[in-house]
């Protein structure tokens, strides 16, 4: 499992919540984070050499693209290259997010590079082409988790800025499309009103995950085992602990470096 940083912790521990008996590395690619103001042919190019990284060093059977500008940009390339089975977070997120809205009215945050793709109107459009999506990008979002500030007037006086489109749009659900954002749910939640469903691509895509697995044979043979979890991070090693720690759980005792061979 990969991310540009943080975020795609909440995909790791819903992922270690409902499959405790599977072994999983996450690498943090922290010290090129953040993805989604970068070029997309930049952030795939990132995806590809961690997806290599990974499989030859720790001869994964699966890869989950934990970051949904990673997903946008190159989920379909790794799974035409490698020869394990690739997820990305943006699918299982836009059924889910279609499945919970009643009034056919769907609202999309998610960073520069997702929203500027385009996916997720795509995706959702192919599942239900009656649904109206309000799309908005959230720059700042993602910088105020990696910094660990995901409550207080700075980041109340930001959402109540970059969500107003969504406000307006009078949507009924939200899909939190960054894994970041799950972070900041309170304060998102809080801004858009108690009305507005809150739906996180984290949580589905581990459902997802754990369907796959069961049927494509790849479960672990001993269901009673206690999986064994690594965290790797491109950048400040000991920043990543700290910070990992806090919002993953007691899974992340220490982390591993990693340096990359591109700039």
């Amino acid at each position: 499992m990969f991310d540009s940083g943080f975020g795609g912790l909440t995909v790791a521990r819903a992922a270690i919540d409902l499959l405790p008996h599977e072994d999983l590395v996450y690498l943090g690619d922290t010290g090129r984070y953040p993805y989604g103001s970068r070029p997309l042919d930049e952030v795939r190019r990132f995806g590809t050499e961690i997806a290599e990284h990974l499989i030859e060093t720790y001869d994964i059977k699966y890869l989950v693209v934990a970051c949904n500008t990673a997903t946008a940009a190159g989920v379909d390339l790794l799974s035409d290259e490698l020869d394990i089975p690739v997820l990305g977070v943006i699918e299982p997120g836009a059924k889910a997010v279609v499945e919970a809205s009643e009034s056919e009215r769907i609202g999309v945050i998610g960073t520069v590079g997702t929203i500027d793709s385009q996916v997720y109107d795509a995706v959702i459009g192919k599942i239900n082409p009656d649904a109206t999506v309000v799309s908005c990008a959230c720059p700042g979002f993602v910088e105020f988790v990696e910094r660990g500030n995901t409550e207080g007037p700075q980041v109340q006086i930001l959402a109540e800025r970059l969500l107003a489109p969504i406000i307006e749009g009078n949507v009924d659900t939200l899909l939190l499309g960054c894994t970041h954002y799950p972070y900041l749910a309170r304060t998102i939640g809080e801004t858009v009103g108690p009305d507005v469903v809150l739906v996180s691509s984290a949580d589905e895509t581990a459902f997802a995950l754990a369907d796959d697995l069961r049927e494509l044979g790849l479960t672990h043979p001993d269901p009673d085992r206690q999986g064994q979890h690594r965290f790797i991070s491109s950048g400040d090693v000991r920043a990543f602990t700290v910070l990992g720690s806090r919002l993953l759980g007691p899974e992340l005792v220490d982390a591993e470096r990693w340096i990359s061979n591109a700039p």
